[in-house]
């Protein structure tokens, strides 16, 4: 009898032991990632290639064999630097790139044959923090920084903040319009972060 009710036995747990099993449809699903998601949390880190110069940058500016031209420097208020020779440059709005062929068109046209330039920006200009942080105000930009990050260096969030009433107003930006971010947003030079309040 007992010699009969194995194979019973035995079938009857490899089946319930199949049925326990994940199918594809049960396997865990992901968090969504809510409605306040913009295409900005996607934003790439710094392109040294595209990236607009702005007040605030410090840049450094070499010629090739010529060191009478080389030329650290900030970008002021109005946008242009003063450089040997040539005088004010407008360096403002245009990428490092652009700068280099700028500037090696200005020193063509009776200076030098084919010059060589090298821009490079040696510091970002500063983000902004402001709203429901503990210290808010202006900070060193560094590549790779992230919300979270930002908000640690204004000291972490206040009792009041609200993780959903996240802004960023972009530098570059139209009208000073805000986009909701949330924390791996990739924050850039220039950018104003604001941190609302919210209602409890």
């Amino acid at each position: 009898m007992i010699s009969r009710l194995i194979p019973s036995l035995v079938l009857s747990l490899f089946m319930a032991a199949g049925c326990a099993t994940p199918g594809p449809d049960s396997a865990p699903q992901e968090l969504s990632t809510g409605s306040d998601a913009t295409a900005a949390d996607a934003a790439e880190p710094v392109d040294p290639n595209t990236y607009r110069l702005g007040e605030g940058d410090a840049i450094a500016i070499q010629v090739f064999d010529e060191p009478d031209l080389t030329l650290q420097s900030i970008v002021g208020a109005s946008g242009s630097i003063n450089y040997s020779y040539l005088g004010d440059i407008k360096v403002a709005g245009k990428s490092p790139a652009e700068l280099e062929k700028h500037i090696a068109g200005l020193l063509e046209n009776g200076y030098l044959v084919n010059p060589s330039v090298n821009v490079t920006v040696t510091q970002y200009r500063p983000f902004y923090i402001n709203g429901e942080v503990r210290a808010p105000g202006g900070y060193p930009y560094r590549p790779g920084l992230t919300l979270d990050r930002a908000i640690a260096l204004a000291g972490g969030l206040t009792d009041r903040a609200s993780t959903r009433k996240m802004y960023v107003t972009k530098a570059s930006g139209n009208n000073g319009d805000e986009t909701r971010i949330r924390m791996n947003f990739r924050v850039q030079p220039g950018d104003t972060i604001t941190i609302k309040e919210g209602f409890f």
